[in-house]
């Protein structure tokens, strides 16, 4: 497994799916290995994928430091990657939590990235939040399934701030398009995969400065993707649309059907707008 070594010399580990033009991919979680994004969809046949575990998971070693977990921190990992790869710029891919961690390398480093790609992303980094309706809203979306019933009787009590011990295992379903197996399997495999003293460090104080961050945005001409699921309950299309406004060469697009994970829901179309945005 390749490695190098971060600035505070932590072994980081990468792991290389296909060949071609490189796409360093972000992981989310906050803080989880990159095994829970597979090859997303079938996307190594198009471009070749650079995923990277961060500090303290998968197989990138265990810093010293805790601290070293925040993410405007991390910033410094993503740079080290790239200086390692030899890239003069980057494109570059974030799910979830990892769109804060891309969000602040190109607010800090604008010129390294040729092309950004956030999927269903979080948007800590910005300050944007989804109100409880807006999730109920999606939610509703769901009304035909069979597990409906119950898993939003348990978002309810979530938005309500009512939450029980099982209600948040039982919304589960709600961000996969598929409630089915594969969904299932998937996971269950997350089981253990993030760690959950780099999750609490992540977003610690003075992480996030949100204002400075959508000025640094303004400024950013490349090319940016925004990827939202259309029954995703953790960001709701709406959220990833006021997000794609911040950018001055966005596009946004809602992938039909797709929950959180959006390669797993439709692989096809994920990798087509996906590989057709990356060139």
């Amino acid at each position: 497994m390749p490695t190098f070594s971060a600035n505070d010399g932590t072994d980081l580990a990468y792991h290389v799916y296909g060949e071609g033009a490189p796409v360093i991919c972000l992981s989310g979680g906050p803080m989880q290995d990159s095994g829970y994004l597979g090859e997303l969809g079938g996307l190594p046949a198009r471009r070749q994928l650079i995923m990277m575990d961060p500090r303290g998971t998968g197989l990138s070693a265990t810093p010293d430091a805790a601290a070293s977990y925040r993410c405007d921190r991390l910033v410094d990992d993503v740079e080290a990657l790239r200086e390692h790869l030899g890239l003069d710029r980057m494109d570059l891919l974030a799910h979830c939590a990892g769109a804060n961690l891309a969000t602040l390398y190109v607010a800090r480093h604008p010129e390294r990235v040729r092309k950004l790609a956030l999927i269903t992303p979080s948007t800590r980094a910005v300050g944007i939040e989804a109100t409880g309706e807006s999730r109920l809203e999606t939610a509703r979306l769901r009304a035909d399934e069979p597990w409906f019933e119950a898993a939003f009787s348990a978002l309810e009590q979530i938005v309500a701030g009512k939450a029980g011990d099982d209600s948040w295992k039982a919304i589960d379903p709600f961000f996969y398009g598929r409630w089915d197996a594969a969904a299932r399997a998937h996971l269950a495999a997350q089981d253990g995969r993030r760690n959950e003293e780099a999750a609490a460090a992540f977003g610690a104080e003075g992480a996030f400065d949100p204002d400075a961050t959508r000025a640094a945005l303004a400024a950013f001409h490349a090319p940016v993707l925004l990827l939202a699921g259309e029954v995703d309950l953790n960001t709701v299309p709406s959220v990833v649309a006021e997000f794609a406004e911040l950018f001055p060469n966005a596009e946004f697009v809602v992938q039909p059907g797709a929950g959180h994970f959006p390669w797993l829901d439709d692989a096809g179309r994920f990798v087509t707008t996906t590989a057709t945005f990356l060139g």
